[in-house]
């Protein structure tokens, strides 16, 4: 089984970490050991998941605000009393999680329950709630499985929307079109085991990736 990583807007002078090769991700566990979720996510690093995480009963806006709720001031006392500055800040953080809906086209479907959203809707809701946390680093697991088509070219064209806010993103993909089209650099796992990386123009001449991927000899 063959699995590409694929580095997309890769900023070695933020995320040196996946510049070593070939342990080019021990950089990025480093930083994530001993650390609480919480801290991570303030460290600006954000994901989303293979099988799609949301909370369903709450609505698309509800649920982007929860992500966004690393960079929110407001403290439990504040908020049990409801202070001006809650009640303000409040009303910026829901301004701000519908700009983030409008961002990859949900914002009519703010008030709905997340449950309610088709499975596309679904996996973007999952990836602007991940944005909302302030992201630098996104990190995502296979975003398109499931993806009819149609879902695919939107996201395709989503991903350069996130790429033009200058957010690196680190994506597992197996849906060797899309990262091909997109990725800045690439990492070809077969089986678990590194078995070649480079650009986009490298991989695709890559005779260990045509053997893999073809069947050949």
């Amino acid at each position: 089984m063959m699995t590409l990583i694929a580095v997309l807007h890769f900023a070695p002078h933020k995320w040196s970490f996946l510049s070593a090769v070939p342990h080019s991700f021990c950089g990025l566990v480093h930083i994530s050991e001993g650390k609480r979720p919480y801290q991570i996510c303030q460290a600006g690093i954000s994901r989303t998941y293979q099988v799609i995480n949301l909370f369903w009963k709450m609505t698309a806006l509800e649920n982007v605000m929860v992500g966004m709720h690393s960079r929110l001031k407001s403290s439990y006392l504040k908020d049990l009393f409801r202070t001006p500055a809650t009640r303000r800040e409040e009303k910026q953080a829901r301004e701000m999680a519908y700009e983030w809906l409008r961002f990859v086209g949900l914002e009519k479907y703010a008030d709905e329950q997340a449950g309610a959203l088709s499975y596309g809707g679904q996996r973007l809701l999952e990836i602007v709630r991940a944005l909302a946390s302030d992201a630098k680093l996104l990190l995502l697991d296979e975003p398109v499985a499931g993806m009819n088509t149609k879902e695919k070219a939107e996201f395709d064209e989503l991903l350069k929307k996130i790429l033009d806010k200058g957010v690196t993103i680190l994506m597992i993909e197996h849906d060797m079109e899309l990262v091909m089209d997109i990725c800045d650099y690439l990492y070809v796992l077969e089986y678990g085991k590194l078995l070649a990386e480079g650009t986009s123009e490298e991989i695709q001449s890559h005779p260990e990736v045509i053997r893999a991927y073809l069947g050949g000899e």
